[in-house]
C-alpha cells in the first residue's frame, strides 16, 4: 500500500454529518475504532494559537499515518474525531501522543482524571 498523506482542508459551507463521512471498515474490510476529543475554547483563541494547535494535531496524527483512516476537527464544536484501524494498543498511543502535543485536549468518556482526584 502506498503511503498516504494527511490532507488539511478548511470549508466554510455546512459540513456533512460525520455518519456520512466516517469509514466503518478499513480498506481490507477490518474493523475501525474511533475516539473523540474536545479542545476547550479553541475557537475563541487567537489565530496564532489555533494555527499552532492545528500544527501540533497534524504532527501527532502523521506519526500514525498507516493506521488513521479519518480525522475531523470541528471548530464550531471544538472537537476532534479520529477513526483508525482496530490495531491492539493503537488507541492509547494516539491519545497519549495527542495529549503530549495538545495538552488541553480532553478525551470524551475519560474518567481516569476524575478518579484520581
Amino acid at each position: 500500500m502506498d503511503k498516504k498523506s494527511l490532507k488539511l482542508a478548511m470549508d466554510l459551507s455546512p459540513a456533512e454529518p460525520l455518519w456520512k463521512l466516517v469509514p466503518t471498515h478499513d480498506e481490507d474490510g477490518g474493523p475501525v475504532s474511533d475516539l473523540l476529543m474536545i479542545i476547550p475554547k479553541l475557537k475563541t483563541r487567537p489565530e496564532p494559537y489555533i494555527k499552532d494547535t492545528l500544527a501540533n494535531i497534524e504532527f501527532s496524527l502523521i506519526q500514525f499515518n498507516d493506521e488513521i483512516l479519518f480525522a475531523n476537527l470541528d471548530m464550531k464544536l471544538n472537537t476532534l474525531w479520529i477513526s483508525f484501524k482496530a490495531v491492539p494498543g493503537i488507541y492509547g498511543k494516539i491519545v497519549s501522543t495527542l495529549r503530549i502535543n495538545v495538552p488541553n485536549a480532553v478525551l470524551v468518556g475519560d474518567t481516569h482524571s476524575r478518579l484520581n482526584q
